[in-house]
């Protein structure tokens, strides 16, 4: 497989402005109706990603960062340690193990596996580089107040009410995060696993993402989407890759987001990014979302258990929203709120206090609505 360029070669520059170009980018409209604004949901529908500009001020930028410093602080301070960097127990550790995911720098720590079945070109890091570094954080909610509440926009949750309905369901969280000159590769993949052969499949059978940036997102360092693929069912990719004779797959175009900014990106794109050999950073802050007749009666293996995604298990994974729409009303009571309709007057069950971070948020990931 061909070896990449420095991070500024025709490919990466083409691709950045290939993206400016598409026209699926701008501020959260809403039309008459309440709905998003059509021109939206069209290049949405067309492209499988969208870029809303704009979404978080400063004031929760800087309660998110904060937030995530102080968790990378306590974090193990390399692969399988259950101590911090000052010998503190560290945080997201358990019996079962870690919310952190490390990887050997400018590593492919996922392809060749799974739905991401081709592996990424991997680059020698710097000199002195450390031999793990954090790529990802599962399940940060009971660790990040803020990203609790940024999970109860009520622009985003009303976006999302527009386009898996007003019963839609959670999917999962997590952080992922591209050091400077250090960041792993991502292996093209689509996301969904469970219904790709199931007889109502559309493009939006497996829901979609939300990506909020914490700090600038280029061709370097960000996500990459393949257009349209969200509508093509499941590719082979491997064989993409092998035909290309290169990772860097043609008609790609990076997700180019300033601070703020939230992308939207359908789970049926084909989609990965590059080793970070830029000096830029990127914390992608992820939360989906999914039709409730997507995950309603799917059984999985989870384990060695078998998981019925019932009423009662879909109930108890959706007070999270309930619980992070209350959170995000005290810290910013000025703002309207989301009303979401399937809790609609269990309110006072979900309201944020200390006893529901242990009651409802400690361990709330076992709901998790994979598929």
């Amino acid at each position: 497989m061909a070896s990449h360029p420095d991070a500024a070669d025709t490919y990466i520059r083409d691709g950045e402005q290939k993206a400016l170009d598409l026209g699926n980018r701008g501020p959260v409209e809403f039309a008459a109706d309440g709905g998003l604004h059509p021109e939206i949901l069209a290049a949405y529908d067309r492209f499988g990603f969208y870029v809303f500009e704009n979404v978080l001020g400063e004031p929760e930028l800087e309660d998110l960062r904060a937030d995530f410093e102080q968790m990378l602080e306590r974090a193990p301070y390399t692969r399988g340690a259950m101590v911090d960097a000052q010998g503190r127990a560290a945080i997201g550790t358990n019996a079962t193990g870690s919310c952190f995911r490390f990887a050997k720098p400018l590593s492919d720590p996922t392809g060749g596996q799974g739905r991401a079945p081709a592996r990424m070109l991997e680059l020698t890091p710097p000199a002195e580089s450390p031999a793990f570094v954090i790529v990802k954080i599962a399940n940060p909610l009971p660790h990040m107040d803020a990203f609790l509440r940024l999970y109860g926009h009520p622009v985003l949750l009303a976006a999302a009410e527009q386009i898996n309905g007003p019963d839609f369901t959670p999917f999962t969280e997590s952080i992922v995060v591209k050091q400077p000159e250090l960041g792993v590769s991502i292996a093209w993949h689509q996301d969904g696993t469970q219904c790709w052969g199931a007889p109502d499949w559309d493009q939006d059978t497996h829901g979609f993402n939300f990506m909020a940036q914490l700090f600038h997102t280029n061709a370097a360092n960000g996500l990459w989407v393949v257009p349209g693929t969200h509508k093509q069912g499941q590719l082979d990719i491997k064989k993409m890759i092998a035909e290309n004779g290169s990772d860097r797959l043609p008609g790609a175009v990076p997700m180019v987001c300033s601070p703020g900014d939230v992308g939207i990106a359908n789970r049926q794109t084909l989609h990965g990014s590059f080793p970070n050999t830029s000096s830029d950073k990127r914390v992608s802050l992820i939360f989906g979302f999914h039709r409730r007749a997507s995950v309603e009666g799917v059984r999985i293996e989870r384990g060695d258990r078998e998981v019925l995604f019932d009423d009662a298990y879909i109930h108890a994974r959706s007070r999270i929203i309930s619980l992070a729409i209350d959170a995000r009303r005290q810290r910013f009571p000025d703002e309207t709120s989301f009303v979401y309709q399937p809790l609609l007057g269990q309110e006072d069950y979900n309201r944020w206090s200390e006893d529901t971070r242990e009651s409802l948020l400690r361990d709330y990931h076992r709901y998790n609505l994979d598929i």
